[in-house]
């Protein structure tokens, strides 16, 4: 055996076994992503994207709010309309990741919880792992 660099089929290849290991254990398929985002004047000023995973897991990726806009409840509002997106889609749990500069207090204001945390001291961060069922 040798260690080798996978080539872009390879990774496909590879993809495709474990969706197919992983067929034994979720007996349903769920899909769908919900991006959103604020707009004022014609300018964006803020964006929310996220996509199911497995089973019923929306997993929000992105969620910004230009600075200028900030603490004026549009992420709020973000969160609180994908969240209403999410349970209509059948989704069940909602989780996320945030650095200590992003925003950790945020979305434990918006009652998620952290399940995880590591610190990188070499590097200067710490990230987060929240969850939520809704």
């Amino acid at each position: 055996m040798k260690m080798i660099n996978l080539q872009e089929e390879q990774i496909e290849d590879i993809e495709e076994r474990l969706e197919s290991f992983d067929e034994a254990h979720i007996t349903y398929s769920m899909d769908g992503c919900i991006q959103i985002g604020m707009e004022d004047g014609g300018k964006l000023i803020a964006g929310l994207d996220a996509c199911i995973t497995t089973f019923k897991i929306l997993y929000v990726s992105t969620v910004f709010v230009d600075p200028e806009y900030r603490r004026k409840g549009i992420g709020t509002q973000l969160i609180r309309e994908m969240e209403k997106r999410a349970a209509a889609m059948g989704v069940n749990t909602i989780r996320l990741d945030t650095f200590d500069w992003q925003g950790k207090d945020f979305y434990e204001a918006l009652e998620y919880r952290c399940v995880g945390s590591y610190d990188n001291a070499e590097d200067g961060y710490s990230e987060y792992f929240f969850m939520k069922r809704i």
